[in-house]
């Protein structure tokens, strides 16, 4: 498992999601044995069944996908595809409950197709997963779509919750975690295709013979012209963003405003952005552009550390709103701000189905693979021989302890490319070395 606690749920709820070490532990000491238990006493009759599937669309799919909300927005394609087979009202998504408000920002999935599991404990986790099987028995969902990779959680939910078409990715020459043989539409992870065209691959296996994977004889789908959904928050949601943002600068007037994300979840702390750049980076925006207005984010735990970053600043034009928004909120505030910088993360993701241009700082992973699909996003990345080090064949887990590819990336990189943005949306002078007819190319 992993989870990505980028964005805060309202400060007033006093629950953080478990830690993604716990989630891995678990995920590896529990769900190894019973993967390789439930393999060992089915297994015959899974592979009985997989020769029996005949090829036809399926009457219902569940999409499981429990952590990282930034790649949810990423499975767009997908879901589309599934509704074009089943009809809207046949799909469904299986998520943690602090990963649902992206899930509904999307607006593919009816609200009440949407079954959460609390992942506030283990406790939690494992008396919302049994609840979460109970309900897909009761609904008599045929098919279900793997999205967490080679997680042994969501094969184990997919098996238990009895839905007899389960695709998913599978470990068969060691390459990939091992979670058994509990997949009736076993597909090999494709280190070449980006997460999107992966995903919408999954529903595509569907109306293939099972019997016939890994080998696909399909051309990957183009997914990369399939325009983001664009969420339209209400008035309400405006005034009420608002009034946080005002509050929080302590000004009426807070706009144009750059929004930076210097934090990145546990589940991949190497991608981070040292954070005195940040801090450098805000600095020389406040200098050369007179009317900007700079707020930095952040989970609830982090709001203190994030003060400490707007104290280094030293400005009254930056300010913190750390810990004082919903996620919703929080995506509400990127359709009200020119750009956000920040580290490859599930904000990205997010701020991809707003009018936002989004500068996206990469190193352990790779922008071919997991870029937001946007036009306005505008990636950096130094690209070094060692880099990305960590990818699902590895679980994303990297022996590195300094990611020299952050480090790479420089304040007068990033400086640049957000000043030739803004000159392009109306808002100032470029930078000397920035054209400012046109921003610089999304990516390099």
């Amino acid at each position: 498992m992993s989870s990505d606690p980028a964005v805060a749920e309202p400060a007033v709820a006093g629950f953080e999601p478990m830690r993604v070490s716990t989630m891995r532990a678990v995920d590896r000491w529990l769900g190894v044995p019973l993967c390789l238990l439930l393999t060992l006493v089915c297994g015959p009759w899974i592979r009985w069944r997989r020769r029996r599937e005949t090829i036809s669309p399926p009457r219902s799919i569940a999409f499981i996908k429990l952590a990282e909300q930034g790649t949810t927005v990423l499975a767009v394609a997908a879901i589309r595809r599934a509704v074009a087979l089943v009809g809207q009202d046949n799909v469904y998504f299986v998520t943690f409950e602090a990963n649902r408000p992206i899930v509904d920002v999307i607006g593919l999935i009816p609200p009440d197709n949407v079954l959460t599991i609390r992942d506030h404990s283990l406790r939690d986790v494992v008396s919302g997963t049994w609840r979460v099987i109970r309900r897909l028995r009761q609904l008599r969902v045929e098919a279900s779509i793997d999205m967490e990779f080679f997680a042994r959680s969501s094969a184990l939910l997919a098996f238990l919750a009895g839905l007899p078409r389960r695709v998913g990715y599978h470990c068969f020459e060691g390459e990939g975690p091992y979670r058994g043989d509990l997949m009736t539409y076993r597909l090999r992870y494709n280190p070449h295709h980006h997460i999107s065209v992966a995903y919408a691959l999954m529903v595509e296996a569907l109306l293939e013979p099972p019997t016939a994977l890994p080998t696909f004889d399909l051309v990957p789908p183009e997914v990369t012209d399939d325009p983001m959904p664009r969420f339209e928050p209400d008035d309400d949601e405006r005034a009420a963003v608002g009034d946080i943002l005002r509050l929080a600068s302590g000004s009426e007037a807070f706009e144009p405003l750059v929004i930076l994300n210097s934090n990145c979840s546990d589940l991949l702390p190497l991608r981070q952005w040292p954070s005195e750049r940040y801090v450098e980076l805000a600095h020389r925006l406040l200098e050369t552009h007179t009317g900007l207005s700079v707020a930095f984010t952040g989970a609830p735990a982090e709001a203190e550390a994030i003060g400490l970053l707007v104290d280094a600043v030293g400005s009254p034009r930056c300010f913190s709103i750390a810990g004082k928004t919903t996620l919703r909120q929080l995506i509400v505030a990127y359709g009200m701000a020119e750009i956000l910088v920040t580290n490859d993360s599930g904000p990205a993701h997010f701020a991809s189905v707003t009018p936002i241009d989004v500068v996206t700082l990469f190193g352990p992973e790779t922008p071919e693979l997991f870029a937001a699909r946007s036009p306005r996003n505008h990636v950096i990345w130094a690209g070094l021989a060692c880099s990305p080090c960590v990818s699902a064949l590895n679980n994303r887990v990297s022996h590195c302890r300094d990611n020299v590819c952050m480090q790479h990336i420089s304040v007068e990189a990033i400086f640049q490319r957000v000043c030739a943005i803004l000159a392009h949306r109306g808002h100032g002078p470029p930078a000397k070395s920035a054209t400012p007819s046109m921003p610089p190319p999304a990516l390099e």
